[in-house]
């Protein structure tokens, strides 16, 4: 038995006969370290969808967005990147607290690649890097534990047309979104959101 393969998975690679392909491709493709490769894929980024699971594992998927390089490369085994302000549920960082467990899903549509990086992820709102990262409520950092390509035939090539406004800059106000003006959701927010003392 492998660290990346278990019964479920050797099951159905029995059941379609591509057991040799598979150990091949963990043999060929998978690593424990970022390289140089995966470091430029990594922090050209400007999205990437993050999975978690709970303590009890019932999943949760989200997608985190920012400019280029808002995920950050720290050494060979280390991602980091910022949490900002959302809609408060914290169901990705939640499910982090008690399940650490993460797995991180990169994609490139206009140049149909990807790249996945499963770890261990640590949350911490007194990081040194929350001074890079305007408006961060803390930084999440994960310890790499499987690095890897996957096929991208699938991938359907897209275009950016334009970036989120509201990932946080330096030296710019971030916009407050629609929602957090409605009446319906203003008496909800936190005391200290500016959506609430506007």
């Amino acid at each position: 038995m492998t660290a990346l393969y278990h019964d479920g998975n050797r099951q159905l690679q029995d059941q379609f006969d591509t057991r040799r392909l598979a150990d091949l491709g963990e043999q060929k493709w998978v690593h424990d370290t970022i390289g140089e490769s995966d470091r430029r894929f990594i922090e050209h980024a400007d999205m990437f969808f993050l999975a978690t699971a709970d303590a009890e594992g019932r999943p949760n998927c989200s997608y985190k967005g920012g400019d280029p390089g808002f995920v950050r490369v720290l050494d060979e085994r280390t991602v980091a990147f910022p949490n900002y302000d959302g809609n408060g549920m914290y169901l990705s960082m939640g499910n982090a607290l008690v399940n650490p467990h993460v797995g991180m899903l990169f994609v490139d549509f206009e140049r149909q690649r990807r790249m996945r990086l499963n770890g261990v992820a640590s949350i911490d709102a007194h990081d040194p890097l929350m001074a890079e990262y305007p408006e961060a409520q803390f930084i999440v950092r994960v310890r790499a534990e499987q690095v890897f390509p996957n096929c991208p035939r699938y991938i359907h090539k897209l275009q950016p047309v334009e970036r989120s406004p509201f990932v946080p800059r330096a030296a710019c106000e971030t916009p407050v979104p629609d929602w957090k003006r409605s009446d319906e959701y203003r008496a909800a927010l936190p005391h200290d959101d500016r959506a609430r003392q506007e």
